[in-house]
C-alpha cells in the first residue's frame, strides 16, 4: 500500500539520492531537516558531500508546488514536498527540548492525524524510531543499502568431506592442480574460494583459480615473519598476496589476525607498490567529537593510530635489532614509503600503484566503500578488513555498514576475493573474553 514517508536527517546524510530509491511512496522532507542539513554544507567529510548534493538535487526540483502539493519525482515514483509546519500543540509537553528530532516528530504526528494513507517516519537513529512507536507512530529504518542477513554473508570458505583420496594425491604431485570437473565439486565455486578436502585419511587446502579453472594446492608459507597459525588465515594470506586480485575484504572478530595479515602481506609485497597506506576511520568513543581531546591534532588522533603501529611493531620484531630488515622498517617509515594515518587525511590523495589497507571498515557506509574503490587507480590493491558485529558508527549495524555491503555485492567477481576468520589467534584469554563477553 502507498505510504507517505518522512526522512530523518541522517537518512540523507547516509545516502544523498535516497529519495529516489522508495518507489512510489509520497516523500515528505520537514523543514527542520533542511535547516539541520544547512550546518553540514562545509567540510570534506562524506556527510558535507552527501549533505551538498542533496541541496543540490531538490533546488533542481524546486518550484512553488514543491511547498504546497509537492512535486512528481518521476516515472513510477512518488511526490516530493517540503513541510513547513514543525510544530504540534498535542505533544507540545512531551518533550522537554526543543530539538531537531522532536520537530521531525512533529512534523510526522501531524501528518499521520491529517493523511488518510500511511505515514512512517524514516530515520537510522534507533533511539528516535523508538520515540516514534511510543507515540503511536510507524517508524523504520532505511533498507536500500542494508543486506538480508549477515549470518549468510559469504565466508570465502568451506569444507568438502569425503573427497576421493586420488584428488588429493593429485594436488600433491606437481604442478600441485587439477582441473575443476575432475575434482568432483558439484559447483562452480565463487571465484578465488577456499576448501579443505578431506577425508577419513588425508586432507588438502586448496583454493579455485577462475581464470584457469582449476584447483590448487596451497602449501604453508610465511609473509615477512608472521606465519599463519590456522587454515583460514594461510587462506587470507593467500588472497592478500595475490597479484590477480586487486580487491579483499577480511572480517573476523577481535585477535583474529585480520589486520597483521594484510599488514605482513604489504611488507612482504612491498616491491609491488609505490607505497603502502593504512588508514581508518575515526569514530570517537561515545561519538563524540575529538575536539574534545587535550592536545594538537597529532596528540589527538594517535589513540585511534595506535593499534596500527602496535601491528607494525608485531612485524618488526621478528627480527633482531641489528637485522637489516628492523632498521629497514624504520626506514621505510621515515621516508613515508609505509603511512599510517585517519582516513580523511588519505581520502583525497591519488591511489596509484598503492597497497591500501583500510581497518576497521564497518565503521563506513557503503558510499564510503564505494568512493575509496573508485579512487583506486592502476596496480593498487585495496584491502578492507574488520568486524561487522562490532559497529562503532551510531547510524550504522551490522547489516548496513559498508563492510557488510561490499562482500554481499561483490560476491562472484574476479577481482574480488573475501575470507572470514573465526579462531582467535591474539591469546587463550582474549579469544575466551572475546567467546564469553
Amino acid at each position: 500500500m502507498k505510504k507517505t514517508l518522512v526522512l530523518d536527517t541522517n537518512v540523507i546524510l547516509h545516502d544523498s539520492d535516497c529519495i529516489y530509491h522508495f518507489e512510489d511512496n509520497d516523500i515528505v522532507l520537514p523543514m527542520a531537516v533542511l535547516e539541520e542539513l544547512d550546518h553540514f554544507k562545509k567540510g570534506n567529510d562524506v556527510l558535507n558531500f552527501h549533505a551538498r548534493a542533496f541541496v543540490r538535487a531538490i533546488d533542481k526540483l524546486s518550484t512553488e508546488k514543491m511547498f504546497e502539493k509537492g512535486v512528481k519525482l518521476g516515472a513510477k515514483q512518488g511526490v516530493f514536498r517540503v513541510e513547513i509546519n514543525s510544530t504540534s500543540e498535542e505533544l507540545a509537553g512531551v518533550f522537554s527540548e526543543d530539538i531537531t528530532d522532536h520537530r521531525i516528530l512533529y512534523t510526522a504526528y501531524e501528518l499521520s492525524k491529517a493523511q488518510k494513507q500511511r505515514v512512517v517516519l524514516v530515520s537510522k537513529d534507533v533511539n528516535l524510531r523508538m520515540k516514534a512507536k511510543a507515540l503511536g507512530m510507524e517508524a523504520q529504518d532505511y533498507f536500500t543499502d542494508k543486506v538480508a542477513s549477515v549470518d549468510e554473508l559469504y565466508t570465502g570458505k568451506s569444507t568438502q568431506e569425503h573427497v576421493d583420496s586420488g584428488v588429493i594425491d593429485t594436488l600433491y604431485k606437481t604442478p600441485f592442480e587439477m582441473p575443476l570437473d575432475q575434482t568432483g565439486i558439484d559447483d562452480t565455486p565463487a571465484p578465488w574460494h577456499h576448501f579443505i578436502l578431506k577425508n577419513e585419511q588425508k586432507s588438502a587446502l586448496a583454493v579455485y583459480n577462475p581464470n584457469q579453472d582449476i584447483i590448487q594446492r596451497l602449501d604453508k608459507r610465511a609473509a615477512h615473519g608472521i606465519i599463519p597459525r590456522n587454515a583460514e588465515q594461510l587462506f587470507a594470506l593467500d588472497i592478500l598476496t595475490n597479484d590477480d586480485i586487486p580487491l579483499v575484504s577480511i572480517t573476523g572478530k577481535a585477535g583474529t589476525g585480520k589486520t597483521l595479515l594484510a599488514l605482513a602481506a604489504a611488507m612482504e609485497k612491498k616491491r609491488s607498490y609505490r607505497q603502502i597506506f593504512i588508514a581508518r576511520p575515526i569514530v570517537p568513543l561515545s561519538n563524540k567529537d575529538i575536539g574534545y581531546l587535550p592536545g594538537d591534532i597529532k596528540s589527538k588522533i594517535d589513540p585511534y593510530l595506535q593499534p596500527l603501529w602496535d601491528n607494525l611493531k608485531v612485524i618488526q620484531n621478528q627480527y633482531l635489532n641489528d637485522n637489516s630488515e628492523f632498521e629497514k622498517i624504520n626506514k621505510l617509515v621515515e621516508e613515508e614509503k609505509i603511512v599510517i594515518a585517519p582516513l580523511t587525511y588519505i581520502r583525497g590523495r591519488s591511489l596509484q600503484k598503492i597497497f591500501f589497507i583500510v581497518d576497521e571498515a564497518q565503521n563506513l557506509t557503503p558510499h564510503e566503500i564505494k568512493t575509496i574503490i573508485t579512487r583506486a587507480g592502476e596496480g593498487t590493491k585495496v584491502v578492507f578488513t574488520g568486524d561487522v558485529f562490532q559497529i562503532d558508527h551510531p547510524f550504522l549495524d551490522s547489516q548496513s555498514n559498508g563492510l557488510s555491503y561490499l562482500i554481499d555485492r561483490f560476491k562472484g567477481q574476479r577481482l574480488y576475493a573475501h575470507m572470514n576468520l573465526e579462531k582467535g589467534e591474539r591469546s587463550a584469554l582474549a579469544e575466551l573474553a572475546s567467546n564469553l563477553l
